[in-house]
C-alpha cells in the first residue's frame, strides 16, 4: 500500500519528509562532505540596531483547529474521525473559527450549492490569513480545480493521516495526499474503524460500512470521489458498534454511498451483517439503516423485512427512486425500473407495519419530458411518501449528464415510544424518533436526553410531529448502557478523554523532542552571543 504526496508544483514524492525539488541534490550528496567541515565561532559583534532572530516555536500538536463538514452521514463520520485524531495528538478542536490557527474543511460534491458554500469558506479563511487543509469529495473528485491549487488536501481514504498533513501545513508546506487503500490488490473500505473520533452527538455513532458503489449514474459526482465498492469486514463493524455502546451511545447509524451493495466485494451480504449487529445492540438502543439503491435491496427483501421488524431496528429505509419514468431512469443508468421500485415499497409496507420509506427525486433531468414528469407526480400521489427529498438537477462537472442538452399520514392521537437523541435547532424541544424513524418534537419537561419514553402525537408538520408526554415515569435509559461521553470527548480511549486533557498532556515523544530542540536552540543562540562579547 503506497500513498502519494503531491506538492503544488506537481512532483510526486513518497512521503512527507521528502519535501525537496526533483532538481535538488539528494540528502546523501548534500551531507556527505559535512564531516570535513570544522565549524568556527562567529566573532562579529552583533549590531545593536538589528533585532535578535526569533526561534522556531511551532511545536506540533499545540495549535487550535476548526473543523467544518458538509454533506452526508458518511462525510460527517469522516469529519468526526479527523477531529478525533487531531485531538488525540494534542491539537485543540475549537468551535470559534476566528480563534483557530488552521481550518480543516471537509467538503461535499453532490450539489452545486454545497460546493459553493465550501468555496466561500475557503475564501473567508484566506481573507483571515488562516492555514487551510481541505478534505472530502470535492478535492478528491476535482483535483485540478483552480481555487484548490496551493492548498493542502487529504483524500477520502487517507483521513487516518490527517495529523501529518495538518502538521506540515502549519509549517507552511502544501501537501496533497491521495490514493486508494488496498489489501491483496483489492480496494478496502478506507481508514480503520477503531481510530479515535469526537462525535458531533455523543448519543449517536455513525459507522461507514463501505465506501464507493457499484452504480455508474450519469448525474453523480460522488462516484468520482469515492470510487468503486470497498466493504469493511463484519467483525470490524461489530467491534466498533460494541465499543460505541460501551461509551454511552444509544443510537447507531449505518452509512455508505449504497448500504444495499455492502459485502458484494468480500462475499457477505447486508442481512448477514445486520443479524450480527442486532445481537450486540443493548435493549432500548436502536439501529438506523442508511440509503440503499433498489437493485441491491431487491434480492434481500425477505430478510430485510424481518430485520426492519426487529424491536431494536427502526422501521425505516431510504430507497431513492429519482424519477417515475423508465425512460429517465434508463438515461440516468439507474439499473432498475419503476415497477422494481414499487415492488420494494409494496413488499416492505405489507410485511413491516408502520414502515417509513424515504425516497429522493431529481426534477429537471436533461431528457425529462412533460410525460415523464407526470409519471413522477403519479408515483408520489400513489404512495404519499412521508419523507420525500426533491432536488433540482445540477450538472456536476465531469459527469455524462453535464454534457446533455439540457403530505404526512394522519397520526394525531397515536401513542408512540420515542428515543430522544438531540435538541431542536431553536433549542425549545427535544428531538426523538419513533419506530418508523419519524421526527418527533418532545416538550422539555424533564431530563430525557438519551432516554426512551411514551408520548401521544398531537400535531403533524411537514417534516416533524409534536407530542405530549403521557407518562413521564416511562422515561428510561437503555438497560446496561453507561452514561455517554461528554461533548468533545474522545472515543476509544478507555471511557473517553477530553480534548482539554489531551491538550495538557505533554508526554508525547514528538512533543518532548520538539521542546528539547527549541530549548537547545535558544541556549545555543545565547551562548554564541555571549561568546562574541567575551572574545572582544
Amino acid at each position: 500500500m503506497i500513498s502519494t504526496f503531491r506538492m503544488v508544483h506537481g512532483e510526486d514524492i513518497e512521503d512527507i519528509e521528502d519535501i525537496i525539488g526533483q532538481g535538488d541534490d539528494s540528502p546523501d550528496e548534500r551531507y556527505s562532505s559535512r564531516k570535513l567541515v570544522i565549524p568556527k565561532y562567529k566573532r562579529l559583534r552583533p549590531k545593536l540596531s538589528e533585532a535578535a532572530p526569533e526561534a522556531d516555536s511551532i511545536i506540533p500538536g499545540t495549535q487550535r483547529v476548526y473543523v467544518k463538514t458538509w454533506g452526508c452521514s458518511h462525510n460527517n463520520s469522516d469529519g468526526e474521525y479527523m477531529a478525533g485524531q487531531l485531538a488525540a495528538y494534542g491539537y485543540q478542536i475549537v468551535d470559534a473559527k476566528q480563534d483557530a490557527d488552521l481550518w480543516l474543511l471537509n467538503s461535499c460534491t453532490v450539489k452545486n450549492p454545497a460546493e459553493d458554500h465550501f468555496r466561500n469558506e475557503i475564501k473567508l479563511a484566506q481573507s483571515l490569513d488562516k492555514k487551510i487543509v481541505v478534505a472530502g469529495c470535492v478535492p478528491q473528485g476535482e483535483r485540478k480545480t483552480g481555487y484548490l491549487q496551493g492548498l493542502s488536501v487529504i483524500g477520502v481514504q487517507q483521513i487516518d493521516r490527517v495529523v501529518e498533513v495538518v502538521e506540515e501545513t502549519l509549517k507552511g508546506h502544501s501537501v496533497r495526499l491521495f490514493g486508494a487503500k488496498k489489501s491483496d490488490g483489492r480496494k478496502i473500505g478506507g481508514a480503520r474503524l477503531d481510530l479515535p473520533k469526537i462525535r458531533k452527538n455523543p448519543l449517536i455513532e455513525i459507522i461507514a460500512i463501505n465506501t464507493g458503489c457499484l452504480n455508474q449514474c450519469t448525474y453523480c459526482k460522488t462516484k468520482h470521489a469515492r470510487g468503486e465498492l470497498g466493504s469493511y469486514p463484519p467483525e470490524e463493524i461489530v467491534a466498533r458498534a460494541e465499543q460505541s455502546f460501551q461509551e454511552g451511545v444509544v443510537e447507531l447509524w449505518l452509512t455508505s454511498e449504497d448500504t444495499g451493495a455492502y459485502g458484494k466485494d468480500i462475499g457477505v451480504t447486508l442481512p448477514q451483517l445486520l443479524w450480527k449487529l442486532v445481537e450486540v445492540i443493548p435493549e432500548g438502543c436502536m439501529l438506523r439503516l442508511g440509503m440503499t439503491n433498489p437493485p441491491y435491496i431487491l434480492e434481500h427483501l425477505e430478510e430485510m423485512a424481518k430485520i426492519l421488524n426487529h424491536p431494536r431496528v427502526y422501521s425505516f429505509l431510504h430507497v431513492p427512486v429519482q424519477a417515475g419514468s423508465d425512460n429517465v431512469l434508463l438515461e440516468m443508468k439507474r439499473e432498475y425500473t419503476v415497477e422494481d421500485f414499487k415492488h420494494v415499497v409494496d413488499f416492505l409496507k405489507q410485511r413491516v407495519p408502520g414502515i417509513t420509506i424515504a425516497t429522493d427525486l431529481i426534477c429537471g433531468f436533461p431528457t425529462e419530458t412533460e410525460e415523464d414528469f407526470e409519471g413522477t407526480l403519479k408515483l408520489v400521489e400513489e404512495y404519499k411518501f412521508p419523507s420525500l427529498f426533491i432536488n433540482q438537477f445540477f450538472p456536476r462537472p465531469g459527469t455524462p449528464a453535464a454534457k446533455m442538452q439540457r403530505i404526512p399520514a394522519d397520526v394525531i392521537g397515536e401513542t408512540q415510544d420515542v428515543l430522544i437523541t438531540e435538541l431542536s435547532t431553536d433549542r425549545k424541544y427535544y428531538v426523538g424518533h419513533n419506530k418508523s424513524y419519524d421526527q418527533v418534537l418532545v416538550p422539555m419537561d424533564g431530563d430525557f436526553m438519551g432516554k426512551k419514553l411514551t408520548v401521544e402525537i398531537t400535531e403533524a408538520g411537514k417534516h416533524f410531529m409534536k407530542c405530549k408526554i403521557t407518562d413521564i415515569s416511562s422515561a428510561s435509559r437503555p438497560g446496561g448502557v453507561p452514561e455517554p461521553l461528554k461533548l468533545g470527548e474522545l472515543s476509544g480511549c478507555g471511557g473517553g478523554i477530553s480534548n482539554e486533557t489531551v491538550k495538557n498532556r505533554m508526554y508525547h515523544p514528538l512533543l518532548v523532542v520538539s521542546l528539547f530542540v527549541l530549548i537547545t536552540s535558544v541556549m545555543l543562540r545565547l551562548y554564541y552571543s555571549l561568546s562574541s562579547v567575551i572574545t572582544r
